[in-house]
């Protein structure tokens, strides 16, 4: 192509406006001490396995969404473990699933603060601003028991227009379920119900289409 041809394309490519985020999502995954580190690889890998997925790396795409991990556990215990990445080619999610797998395990031996980890993750949408939505999804496998009232962080996040969803890790009982609808989510938010870990990553798989999913918006 001429040189003359080229820069034209060139500066029509560079004028075209930047595709539009759609969704800005914050997997926030529950590293407490009921957590072992079996347990832990299993959410690790099943978010690298979700995001492969060949209708969720198209959801991602088709909205160009923005990922980001956080693990927590006690009331002084998050750490954003992967930053904020947009997912503009198929590349990017691959490298993100290769992240994930690799990521180490922030935090040990502590306690489940959930109002506190929804208190720092409302801090750490700032680089994704632009967004349209923003969705901090939660997954654990039990109830507050230590920190600031979860039910407090979800009006804070209601009040910043932050949707709540949640991933409960249930034994035979549905009370992980319960604590979540009850005290976590937000209104017009979701709770999904994976029964162990071993279905982890199918749970997680439905649940990030269904939150980034353009015909959802």
């Amino acid at each position: 192509m001429p040189a003359a041809a080229l820069a034209l394309v060139l500066s029509v490519l560079l004028s075209l406006p930047a595709r539009a985020c759609e969704v800005a999502l914050l997997l926030a995954i529950d590293v407490s001490q009921s957590i072992d580190m079996g347990e832990y690889r299993l959410q690790a890998d099943g978010i690298a396995e979700a995001v492969m997925a060949p209708e969720v790396r198209e959801a991602l795409l088709d909205g160009t969404a923005a990922l980001a991990v956080l693990q927590w556990s006690g009331p002084e215990a998050q750490t954003l473990s992967i930053p904020w990445t947009r997912m503009h080619s198929g590349e990017d999610i691959r490298l993100f699933a290769e992240r994930a797998r690799r990521m180490p395990r922030a935090h040990v031996m502590s306690n489940t603060a959930v109002g506190a980890m929804l208190r720092a993750a409302l801090g750490m949408f700032g680089p994704v601003d632009d967004c349209r939505r923003k969705v901090i999804d939660v997954s654990g496998d039990g109830n507050d028991n230590a920190g600031t009232s979860p039910e407090q962080a979800r009006r804070e996040a209601e009040a910043r227009d932050v949707m709540i969803n949640a991933l409960a890790i249930e034994g035979l009982g549905r009370s992980v379920t319960n604590f979540y609808t009850r005290s976590v989510i937000t209104q017009g938010g979701f709770v999904m119900t994976s029964r162990g870990l071993t279905g982890y990553a199918e749970t997680l798989r439905a649940k990030i289409f269904r939150e980034t999913a353009r015909t959802l918006f």
